[in-house]
């Protein structure tokens, strides 16, 4: 068997025959110890191989250094934005982070946040499940004091002990659709996730309103509930081609799903924004890029996962009791191609 022994401070205070608590703290650092000394004691330690123990340090610091990132879906250009921002806020704090997915199941969500407990994360940031009904399973964190924000994906009770970081997704949903109303779409076909999640259901919220308020009747058959993948523009499609009348508008509630559609109708010799206009949401990279250029709802993923994640750290530097409110972040809708009829894409 292989012998690993640790290297210890004590190893390389015998080696450089000094006290093991002037090796500690030039280890750390500190400026009470000579900067040759600190050098001497630094190259001694890497050459022997010592690995400084922060878990342990980190226990008697009743502090794990570590915020712990639930997201519904790793392979989400939107989610690995807000990643990005959580990382970017993370790093200069240098704070670790555990990154796990739910996988669009609560049940998965429920495993996800027993492993983050039981890893004594410092706080937890959550995009949740889309069929995550309540926050019971959240009860060990809030009965600890534990910090909890959730972002995007939100859910609102009296259990809900946490921060809150969103977009108006009404709103947003509102501004897709008055945009396709203004292009004169008459009937606007609506494809969104399970409308138990929080920013499906408030978008086709925003849908109908635009709706009513433009004199337009809501037919229910125009509503689509799908997984939101590659495969979501083929099935809609194919649903679409089978009603009596078909919609001359779109509103698919992610990129992924519209530029699907789009293809899809292409492969069909249906012309777009011509015979059905197309309206994406959250303004990912391949929007920009596709032809026609996806007329979008600009989502702001990588300042939601900055301001996430430092409103956590924040929380966790002051030591104050968690205040549940809400940050709203702006959107923008951003006019291209794929919905243009009456005016030029900005």
């Amino acid at each position: 068997m292989i012998n690993r022994k640790e290297v210890t401070i004590y190893d390389i205070a015998k080696a450089l025959n000094l006290s093991a608590s002037t090796v500690s703290r030039g280890l750390r650092g500190n400026p009470v110890i000579r900067k040759d000394t600190r050098r001497r004691i630094t190259e001694t330690a890497n050459a022997m191989g010592y690995q400084q123990n922060s878990f342990a340090r980190n226990l008697r610091n009743n502090r794990s250094n570590t915020i712990g990132v639930i997201l519904p879906r790793l392979n989400s250009s939107f989610q690995s934005s807000v990643v990005a921002g959580i990382e970017k806020e993370a790093s200069k704090r240098k704070i670790n982070l555990i990154i796990s997915q739910s996988r669009e199941s609560v049940e998965k969500e429920k495993a996800n946040i027993s492993t983050m407990f039981n890893s004594r994360v410092d706080g937890l940031l959550v995009s949740l499940a889309s069929d995550t009904e309540n926050l019971v399973h959240f009860d060990k964190f809030f009965k600890k004091k534990i910090p909890v924000v959730l972002f995007d994906r939100v859910k609102g009770n009296p259990r809900c002990e946490c921060i809150k970081i969103v977009i108006d997704n009404e709103q947003a949903g509102y501004d897709a659709v008055k945009h396709l109303i203004e292009q004169d779409c008459k009937r606007i076909l609506f494809l969104g996730g399970n409308l138990e999640s929080n920013v499906y259901h408030e978008r086709h919220l925003g849908y109908k309103r635009a709706l009513a308020e433009h004199g337009l009747p809501f037919d229910p058959e125009l509503t689509m509930v799908d997984n939101l993948d590659e495969g979501s523009g083929k099935r809609t499609v194919e649903k679409m081609l089978r009603m009596e009348k078909r919609p001359d508008g779109i509103f698919a509630v992610n990129d992924t799903s519209a530029v699907a559609i789009i293809c899809t109708l292409k492969e069909l010799g249906i012309k777009v924004p011509e015979d059905i206009a197309v309206v994406g949401f959250n303004n990912v990279y391949i929007s920009r890029v596709f032809d026609p250029a996806l007329t979008t709802v600009h989502y702001p993923g990588e300042e939601m996962g900055e301001v996430a994640a430092s409103t956590l750290i924040e929380l966790l530097d002051n030591d104050k009791p968690v205040k549940p409110k809400t940050i709203v972040l702006g959107h923008k809708l951003i006019i291209r191609k794929s919905s243009v009829r009456n005016q030029h894409p900005q």
